[in-house]
This record gives C-alpha cells, sequence and structure tokens, in this order.
C-alpha cells in the first residue's frame, strides 16, 4: 500500500506505519458505509499511534486526521439536515454552544478542575486567554475556528495553579466540534 504521508529519517520518531495505514484504512470503509464497525468523529479525535524510528511525519498525519474529523462532522451534518432541517441542525450546534459559553462563565472563576496536587497541568492563565477568545466568539465580537482550537498551546504549571489537562482537552473537543458544526 503506498501511503498519503511522507516518513521521517531512521534517526527521527514518527507514526507506527502499520497502526497508520490501518486507521486510515477504516476510516475510508466506515466512511463509505462498508464495515460494520462505525467510526465517529470522536473516535477520530481519540486516534493514537505508536511513536517508531522512522514512521510517518506526525505533522502530515495529524492534519490528514483533522481534515478527517471535519469530514466526518460534514456528513453528519448533513445527514442530521437532510432528516431535521438546516434549522434544527443550527439549533443543536446552538444548544451545544450555550452550554459551553455558561461553562466558561462560571461564578467561582474556576474554569476547570485543578491539577492534582504536585501534579503537572496546563497553566491557568493560557487556558483562559482561549477560553476568553471562546466566548468572544460566542458573542459575535471575534471570529474563530477549529484549526485555531486545534492548534492551542498551554504552558506548564502545577497543582493550583494548573488546569487539570483531561478537563481542558475534553473541553476543547467539544469546542471544537461545535465550530467544525458551524464552519
Amino acid at each position: 500500500m503506498s501511503s498519503l504521508f511522507s516518513t521521517v529519517s531512521a534517526l527521527r520518531s514518527g507514526y507506527d506505519k502499520d497502526e497508520v495505514d490501518e486507521f486510515f484504512d477504516h476510516a475510508r470503509q466506515a466512511y463509505e458505509g462498508r464495515t460494520p464497525e462505525p467510526l465517529s468523529h470522536a473516535d477520530i479525535q481519540a486516534s493514537s499511534f505508536d511513536l517508531v524510528r522512522g514512521g510517518y511525519n506526525t505533522h502530515e498525519v495529524d492534519a490528514a486526521l483533522d481534515r478527517l474529523e471535519a469530514a466526518f462532522i460534514a456528513r453528519q451534518r448533513s445527514e442530521y439536515v437532510a432528516v431535521h432541517g438546516q434549522d434544527a441542525w443550527m439549533a443543536a450546534l446552538a444548544d451545544r454552544a450555550r452550554t459551553l459559553y455558561g461553562r466558561l462563565g462560571r461564578p467561582d472563576g474556576e474554569k476547570f478542575a485543578p491539577a492534582e496536587r504536585g501534579k503537572q497541568g496546563y497553566d491557568q492563565d493560557d487556558v483562559d486567554a482561549l477560553c476568553d477568545r471562546l466566548v468572544a466568539y460566542f458573542d459575535r465580537q471575534e471570529p474563530l475556528t477549529a484549526a485555531e482550537i486545534r492548534s492551542a498551546t498551554f504552558g506548564r504549571a502545577k497543582g493550583a495553579d494548573a488546569y487539570a489537562e483531561a478537563s481542558v482537552d475534553r473541553f476543547l473537543a467539544r469546542a471544537t466540534e461545535v465550530l467544525l458544526g458551524v464552519e
């Protein structure tokens, strides 16, 4: 099977070729409805591959995963709109956006659970800055794309000065889904 991805040198690490090829083959079959095993955009978000020497270029594979996730969400939107109509799709997205927006406006100021005592997590100021951009987007004051959410990076902090990574990652995955549903 020839791949769409380039490989890195044998001295560098990249994604395991067999795992990537198997995943994308399964994704193609699932998208075309040729496999009984379903695949959703959430499955694509959760995909991970082992790092091996001489593997596939990680940036290329990650970009392809982003495009694949967008394709699955676009198909989900088309199927939903065909059954329920465009207004229903927009209402569902608006409901999800309101839920996310409500989380960002917590009265105690803490948007996410803090990292465990002495454990590494995401720097609160960095996460809060991205959340401020999301609020501005939801308030229709500033544009924002799913790609900007996906490419966001956060500094590291410990304990009470950090947000737990898992809760931030889950929230941003939901925000990405909403933004992709609009794009």
